[in-house]
């Protein structure tokens, strides 16, 4: 019997889909009572809400997809002052012809949230919902940008003599900078005129994804000073950083201690003993955005931040390796960063 178990009448599972949802009243015991597909509209919200409450009080929500099919939903739910957990994807039997169907999904999932040591508070939406489209639009023109760089550097390449002359020496964004000026000709051969056209695109279009990176991350700075100012205000940590920190803590009291938020930043120290030797490795697991997010810190602090510096070379004279010395400092980073977000208004 889990702790869950004794606090509620039953548990609903939820299996998200774009255009209906599929509802499933499991009892403390594990016991199906009824399934219920709806459809994902605030009437089947409104009409799969009064079919639960018609069944009984207490009782908790476990929602799959709570950040994506799942995310209105889940913020009806809680606007009627319901309580859901988040559900991760439910494990399906080990077996090539394991059973399928969206009522079976929706059943693991009640499942789950019963067996489960711990429920999982579904992230907020508001400024942190803002921070996170803001962020992954960001990071797309980002990455437009380095596709469209490396297209120019490869027309350069190729280019003609002539052409390609004009570009020895310069980085990538000079490259970018003077293609965007560079005109047609009518006079010049057409392999020269394809060239230079498709030189000026790739180049316009760098110039464009980056100048959209940069306004965009503007915005994610404004909102997270409004925010987490005593996070923008650590050493080493910048919009970008701060951003992918916020969207994973979201609110306060969601993560419970400062163990949990690096097993869920996937710095946690993993036993690795063996024999004689006592040690620990690296953790593969966990948020990789907020993982990334903290060696970036991490970096930024052993380069400039002197308090990280003596600690560094401390650890290097007493044999710990550079990736352990890194290890310990990404551990650390995440208690200080926990109790500046969960102890700051």
């Amino acid at each position: 019997m889990t702790m869950l178990a004794d606090q509620v009448e039953f548990v609903v599972g939820v299996d998200t889909h774009k255009q209906s949802h599929t509802a499933a009243m499991v009892d403390r015991l594990g016991g199906v009572s009824e399934t219920l597909e709806f459809g994902a509209d605030p009437a089947g919200y409104r009409m799969v809400l009064d079919w639960v409450a018609a069944r009984g009080e207490i009782r908790v929500w476990g929602v799959e997809g709570t950040g994506s099919y799942g995310a209105e939903l889940t913020g009806f739910l809680q606007n009627c002052g319901e309580r859901v957990v988040e559900v991760e994807r439910p494990g399906r039997p080990a077996r090539r012809n394991g059973a399928k169907s969206d009522a079976i999904d929706a059943i693991r999932a009640a499942r789950q949230v019963l067996a489960a040591k711990h429920q999982i508070e579904p992230r907020r939406r508001g400024e942190r919902e803002a921070v996170r489209v803001l962020l992954a639009t960001r990071n797309a023109a980002v990455v437009a940008r380095t596709k469209a760089l490396n297209g120019l550097q490869a027309l350069v390449v190729t280019a003609p003599t002539r052409l390609r002359s004009r570009f020895s020496g310069l980085s990538s964004s000079q490259v970018a900078r003077q293609a965007a000026r560079l005109r047609l000709s009518s006079d010049r051969p057409i392999e020269d005129q394809a060239t230079v056209r498709a030189m000026r695109a790739c180049a316009r279009r760098a110039i464009a994804c980056g100048q959209e990176a940069d306004e965009l991350e503007t915005e994610l700075k404004r909102i997270l000073t409004d925010q987490v100012p005593h996070l923008l205000a650590e050493p080493g940590v910048g919009p970008i950083s701060a951003a992918a920190i916020y969207l994973a803590w979201s609110h306060h009291g969601r993560i419970r201690n400062d163990a949990a938020f690096a097993a869920l930043a996937g710095v946690s120290p993993i036993p690795a003993s063996s024999g004689q030797t006592i040690r620990h490795r690296l953790n593969r697991g966990g948020d990789r955005q907020l993982n990334r997010a903290l060696h970036t810190i991490t970096l930024s602090r052993l380069s400039c931040h002197p308090e990280t510096k003596t600690y560094a070379t401390r650890r290097l004279t007493e044999g710990k390796t550079t990736r352990e010395i890194r290890r310990c400092l990404k551990r650390h980073l995440a208690r200080r960063i926990y109790k500046l977000l969960e102890h700051t208004p």
